[in-house]
């Protein structure tokens, strides 16, 4: 692992210094992306700087400096033998008062970058009892605020799942704590509009893109009417899904593995699309 913090890159014997009155570290006050990083090069870094721009306005953070996250990104790539990896970009509030209220100081940057091992096949994902809020302040945001996710993945592994999905407040399906979710229904490849308060996820975007499907509100319980269903991720990629809330499903189905096969053939001829 290789962290370049505020302009100055450490390595493990010099541990990064970030303040512990930091209000990304104190009150989840802060952004971030994960980037994956193949053969040693970031996959769609552009895109995901414009999401990191776009949830640092929606979070009133100030604008940060494009280059200099570049600059952070090349200096943490630099000499590291990555045939798979994960850059995390994280943009904080910087040190401030305990409380909510922001202080004066500047933000906190933070590129790290280290090996990721790759998911192994099929998964199970859990229906949550607790709902995304569509209408609150964070939502479609990618905030350090992660602390729902927390509890609902720990709720997932009591029943043997990797993943947990979330409904929103009108009961209709949203996201997972970490990825998008897909699902083929009559045929049809679908997945929850933005407006469900979902992530604009840039795998899900690309997968968009590169085959298809129809964005479309409709309740949670879609997914056991549901012939396939896959999740989408920076770190799952397209990734099927062989059980939902205990129902098994084909994994991968027909649909799940042709975008698969689309998906490893459009990332190879291009890093940044």
């Amino acid at each position: 692992m290789r962290a370049w913090v505020n302009g100055q890159l450490l390595d493990r014997a010099n541990a990064p210094a970030v303040a512990v009155t930091d209000h990304g570290f104190t009150v989840g006050d802060g952004v971030f992306e994960a980037v994956k990083v193949v053969d040693g090069q970031p996959f769609a870094l552009t895109r995901h700087l414009v999401r990191l721009a776009r949830s640092a306005k929606g979070l009133g953070l100030p604008a940060f400096d494009e280059a200099e996250v570049r600059r952070g990104v090349a200096a943490v790539l630099d000499g590291q033998e990555l045939p798979l990896g994960r850059i995390r970009i994280t943009y904080t509030g910087g040190e401030a008062p305990l409380g909510s209220g922001r202080g004066s100081n500047p933000p906190t940057l933070v590129v790290a970058a280290g090996a990721m091992e790759a998911w192994e096949g099929p998964t199970s994902v859990v229906t949550v009892p607790w709902p995304r809020n569509e209408r609150g302040a964070l939502a479609g945001l990618k905030t350090t605020s992660y602390g729902e996710n927390v509890v609902a993945l720990a709720y997932a592994a009591d029943r043997h799942a990797s993943e947990a999905i979330f409904a929103n407040i009108a009961g209709n399906l949203c996201e997972g704590t970490g990825s998008n979710v897909f699902y083929v229904l009559d045929g049809e490849l679908r997945t929850p509009t933005l407006a469900s308060g979902c992530l604009a996820g840039i795998s899900r975007a690309l997968v968009l893109e590169w085959y298809g499907g129809r964005e479309v509100d409709e309740p949670v319980d879609v997914l056991g009417e549901a012939s396939e269903v896959f999740l989408v991720s920076t770190t799952r990629d397209v990734q099927a899904v062989r059980a939902c809330d205990g129902r098994e499903l084909p994994a991968p189905g027909p649909v799940t593995r042709e975008v698969a096969r689309t998906w490893q053939r459009k990332e190879r001829e291009s890093l940044d699309p």
